[in-house]
């Protein structure tokens, strides 16, 4: 029996999502006595890769060539063909936007039950029972997989990094892979700003700044953190930020390490959009602002007097 993680790479280099990937594949594989082996697909320095072997895993296999684009139904073939190789009983991968094209094509290919956005390693294996988040993070709920296969994705922040000795043995391997249906013509990238699907830590706006005209106070406060700027719907529909910064159920969905929400009451759509974050801080004025229930630490006060001395403070330091 084995497990087979597939960690994903960014301009070739791995991210903490990855390592947290692995320390849940090894805790399975531990739990069902079986080994973990690992999948990276595309170019990869080879110091990323001996830097996977921290994490307890057993053997490492690499594809460099044919996956500069994320065609679906290519990594899914791919991954198929690696987890038929290692006779993996559970494949893992994660809960973005990869993890969410690919996963589901996956386990049609192998016939595999599938669970997404799980948030703990299996409460049993006899039946196999995993939990994870429903209702916007309202809820838990406990699959029952009864397949002989089944294929994970996990939520960021759900499970704690752990190192741990492993043989990681590296192996280049090969695929029958379909024609990509997808091609590459331009590449636009972003430069000199943090994107919100990656930045670990972010400063999010709300109506509570009256005005776009004030964003001032927060983009010192997220260059005094290296964080990433983001804002709530209403901000956004407003017209005071891009849509591109808009996060929450309608936006894009994030779970950074620190998510600081200001002047954004909390409603149930733009919880629904942080709550995986690992951990939550809000500032605003209204004692009986919902967003105090889901925050970690919070800040009554009025943002124009709070944030500038916050961001005093994180200077200083």
């Amino acid at each position: 029996m084995s497990v087979l993680v597939y960690i994903e790479n960014w301009d070739g280099k791995f991210k903490k999502l990855s390592f947290e990937l692995l320390s849940y594949g090894k805790k399975i594989a531990t739990d069902m006595g079986g080994s973990l082996n690992v999948l990276s697909l595309g170019q990869v320095a080879d110091d990323e890769i001996e830097n996977l072997k921290k994490y307890g895993v057993d053997k490492i296999f690499t594809a460099a060539d044919g996956f500069d684009a994320l065609d679906n139904g290519v990594y899914a073939a791919a991954l198929a063909q690696a987890a038929e190789k290692v006779a993996a009983k559970v494949i893992v991968l994660a809960h973005n936007n990869t993890g969410k094209a690919v996963a589901p094509r996956l386990a049609a290919k192998l016939k595999a039950g599938f669970v997404s956005a799980a948030v703990a390693v299996p409460e049993s294996y006899e039946p196999f029972m995993v939990a994870k988040k429903v209702f916007t993070g309202k809820a838990i709920a406990k699959v029952k997989v009864n397949s002989d296969i089944k294929v994970l994705t996990l939520s960021q922040n759900s499970f704690e990094i752990a190192e741990t000795a492993g043989a990681g043995d590296v192996e280049a391997i090969s695929f029958d892979l379909p024609s990509a249906k997808t091609k590459v013509e331009s590449v636009d990238k972003v430069v000199g700003k943090l994107l919100l699907t990656d930045a670990e830590k972010v400063v999010s706006g709300g109506r509570g700044l009256k005005s776009g005209d004030n964003w001032g106070i927060l983009q010192d406060l997220a260059d005094s953190m290296g964080a990433a700027l983001a804002c709530s719907r209403p901000v956004s529909d407003e017209g005071w930020r891009s849509h591109t910064e808009h996060v929450g159920q309608t936006g894009k969905i994030i779970a950074p390490n620190l998510y600081v929400a200001v002047g954004i009451s909390g409603a149930i759509q733009h919880v629904g959009g942080i709550s995986s974050s690992k951990f939550i801080v809000a500032i605003n004025k209204d004692p009986e602002a919902p967003i105090f229930e889901v925050a970690d630490y919070g800040v009554v006060g009025d943002a124009f007097d709070v944030v500038p001395a916050l961001t005093q403070a994180i200077k200083a330091l």
